[in-house]
């Protein structure tokens, strides 16, 4: 006759719903401590930007055309940037997510690049390809098509800057789909143009929405790359952070006006798409 192996019986106080939550509430308040000075560093100019703007002045400078011709453009522009990143990195980024370019590391260190350089040193590059004497310029100024210190050169120096996000959110969003499920729903007779907006953009959507937005985003925010290529001029080439830029030179309240406006689009798109990208993961 076997001897049954004696069971351990675990005390209560021992159990898993018994034992104290990590971290501890000791090391919580330590956290929380060490998180002030940088989120304080944050959170600071902001605050005193919009306690320095007062809303009779933002409302004044709001009436004065130069104001309303930099907001226009700023909004025309970056829409205008982000249509043409998300035509033309779609499919750059599913090639790279499938890894069906050559010299891939070496592609995606390029897309990369725009986000680390200096935007004085971006705007030059762009000048010596597409200005009067640059490397395309030149052939495009004997058809008579004048690029640089144009709204094109706004538009493409958004687009320089800013498609890198929307290109590396994007590849990694199509990363996340299954391989297998394409190639079922090519079995089940579906063609490219179906795969991808049935199966490859619903499994991707909250990648592709986000790399859209935060490629607007920054787009709004340009600065460096476009006084240099575009220049600042303004009703044609002289956007919000352009408009600030010379607003700090001869009118505090111009400017303060245009970066509370900046900002708020800034924080209200990003707060939106949180919302969406929060509801759709609940």
């Amino acid at each position: 006759m076997e001897i049954p192996h004696p069971v351990k019986v675990i005390p209560e106080s021992e159990t898993w719903l018994e034992r104290p939550s990590y971290p501890r509430p000791r090391l919580r308040s330590l956290y929380r401590l060490l998180s002030l000075p940088l989120l304080a560093f944050l959170a600071l100019p902001l605050l005193a930007l919009f306690f320095r703007a007062v809303p009779a002045d933002i409302l004044a400078n709001l009436r004065q055309p130069q104001v309303v011709q930099a907001i226009l453009l700023s909004i025309e522009t970056t829409l205008v940037a982000t249509l043409l990143t998300i035509l033309f990195g779609t499919p750059l980024a599913y090639a790279l997510a499938r890894g069906l370019l050559p010299f891939q590391r070496l592609i995606d260190t390029l897309i990369d690049l725009p986000t680390v350089l200096p935007p004085a040193v971006a705007g030059l590059a762009l000048l010596m390809a597409f200005g009067r004497r640059g490397l395309l310029g030149s052939w495009l100024s004997v058809l008579g098509i004048q690029i640089a210190f144009t709204s094109l050169a706004v538009v493409l120096a958004q687009t320089f800057i800013a498609a890198p996000f929307y290109i590396k959110s994007a590849t990694v969003g199509f990363s996340s789909v299954d391989t297998e499920l394409e190639q079922a729903a090519g079995l089940d007779g579906a063609n490219n143009w179906q795969i991808l907006r049935f199966v490859i953009v619903p499994l991707s959507w909250s990648a592709l929405l986000s790399g859209s937005v935060m490629t607007w985003a920054r787009a709004l925010g340009e600065f460096g790359a476009t006084i240099i290529f575009a220049g600042n001029f303004p009703g044609r080439t002289q956007t919000m952070p352009l408009a600030i830029y010379l607003g700090f030179e001869l009118n505090l309240d111009v400017a303060l006006t245009l970066s509370v406006i900046l900002v708020g689009f800034s924080f209200l798109a990003l707060l939106i798409l949180k919302g969406i990208l929060r509801r759709d993961q609940l």
